[in-house]
């Protein structure tokens, strides 16, 4: 499909923009500054600079071309004194007299050329001779020479005679206004754009299950509804987090009784054929209580710590050997992330022990991702997940029995509970293929 120019470019704009509020915040106001300010001094420069300076030459030039004939029409010395004093005292202009010179072969213009293209489109219209001039070789004054005959008459002009000298101070001041309103607006905006990075700063924290007692809503009234909203919103799912925990931790705590109590009259009942029976029911029974219990609290009020990760595989690489799997662990030794401790090496015993339950071997490693993040990965050799029920096997209570070997004792909340410690602490966990033949588990949390 080809695209159509329109489209083309607009997509070449977008790619080409800032991104962040504060990067097009500032192009909204700097690039109407800018444009504007280019267009009145193109304005200046074109119809008042270049003007006053074009009449400013023109008048000197014809001064110029009034001495040169008045010298022509009397060369004498005398005729030529008179003209000096009479030019000095009423047009400024010293002149002096070189016999036996010819003009100099070197041109010299200034960096702009303004002042060189009127001085010398007004000598041009206005001396029928060669001449010469220079506007670089003295700062305050214009060097003119007129080739007359087999000499040169050589006049020294005010500079201020040629080029207005004072219009870039229309421009220092034009720039110094723009300069000043542009800095109280830039200002303004990045105090309102922090109000909002601050307002998404706190969301994020609460999402990897921080609270930022100190947030406070500023800034513009719509930003602060916007973060009295959210501080609202956080409440009403904190209370949620609470009061199901709570209800959670009650009912736990309800039925470990008659649990504690089934198993004390099991232990002092004679023994009969299903005693062992039972006492695998009691066992998967607390077992079921004890994964609901971490599925609803997910150690959301742990404080977040920098630990090894070397260090935290090689204890979730012991943990899998007791089951009898074989595991190899690949991690930097310097590499640490900044977790949770609790939560989050639950979730990788509960990545690490379904592994070792599905597969002989395990491979366990480490890196740190070119974006700043850390990725773990947990390897098995086992029979894997079909790629189109990856996401299924997230779902709390979801046991895929078609796929793996059914694990009798778990309740389906394993890869439930990891990824969701992941999600809150800002990563996320993708499955894959291994390399191995089984299933691939990646952490990625960001750096």
């Amino acid at each position: 499909m080809k695209l159509l120019p329109s489209t083309v470019w607009t997509r070449f704009l977008k790619r080409r923009l800032p991104t962040s509020l504060w990067g097009r915040s500032l192009l909204i106001i700097v690039l109407p500054v800018l444009v504007m300010q280019v267009f009145v001094t193109w304005i200046f420069f074109d119809a008042h600079w270049q003007t006053v300076n074009a009449r400013l030459s023109e008048g000197l030039a014809g001064d110029i071309a009034w001495a040169v004939d008045t010298y022509v029409d009397d060369p004498t010395p005398e005729a030529l004194e008179t003209l000096a004093d009479r030019a000095e005292r009423t047009l400024s202009l010293s002149i002096a007299w070189q016999d036996d010179k010819a003009l100099p072969e070197n041109v010299r213009r200034g960096p702009i050329g303004v002042v060189d293209r009127a001085l010398e489109a007004a000598l041009d219209s206005r001396l029928d001779r060669p001449f010469w001039f220079d506007t670089t070789r003295y700062p305050n004054y214009v060097d003119i020479q007129v080739q007359i005959d087999d000499g040169v008459m050589r006049i020294i002009a005010p500079r201020e005679r040629a080029v207005a000298t004072q219009a870039h101070i229309f421009v220092v001041w034009l720039l110094a206004a723009t300069v000043l309103l542009m800095s109280v607006a830039i200002l303004f905006i990045r105090n309102q754009v922090r109000a909002i990075e601050r307002l998404a700063a706190a969301a994020e924290a609460f999402g990897r299950g921080e609270t930022r007692e100190r947030f406070k809503p500023h800034g513009a009234r719509e930003v602060r509804a916007a973060a009295r909203a959210f501080l609202d919103m956080r409440d009403r799912i904190q209370r949620h987090i609470d009061q199901r925990t709570a209800l959670l931790a009650s009912v736990s705590h309800d039925l470990r009784t008659p649990l504690t109590r089934l198993r004390l009259e099991l232990a002092l009942a004679p023994p009969f054929k299903r005693a062992s029976a039972m006492q695998g029911d009691l066992d998967q029974m607390e077992h079921m209580i004890d994964e609901y219990l971490a599925f609803a609290q997910g150690e959301a009020g742990e404080a977040s710590e920098a630990l090894s990760v070397s260090e935290l595989l090689s204890q979730a690489a012991d943990d899998a050997r007791r089951i009898g799997a074989t595991v190899e662990v690949d991690a930097p030794a310097t590499l640490t992330v900044n977790v949770r401790p609790l939560a989050f090496r639950r979730a990788l015993a509960n990545l690490v022990g379904n592994a070792a339950a599905h597969g002989d071997t395990v491979r366990l490693s480490a890196r740190r991702l070119p974006s700043g993040g850390t990725e773990i990965a947990v390897e098995d050799d086992g029979p894997g997940i079909p790629e189109d029920m990856h996401e299924e096997a997230f779902r709390p209570f979801s046991r895929l029995d078609a796929s793996r070997n059914q694990n009798r004792k778990g309740v389906g909340l394993g890869l439930a509970i990891a990824r969701d410690v992941a999600r809150g602490h800002g990563g996320d966990i993708t499955l894959d293929r291994s390399a191995l033949g089984g299933l691939m588990a990646r952490i990625r949390l960001p750096g």
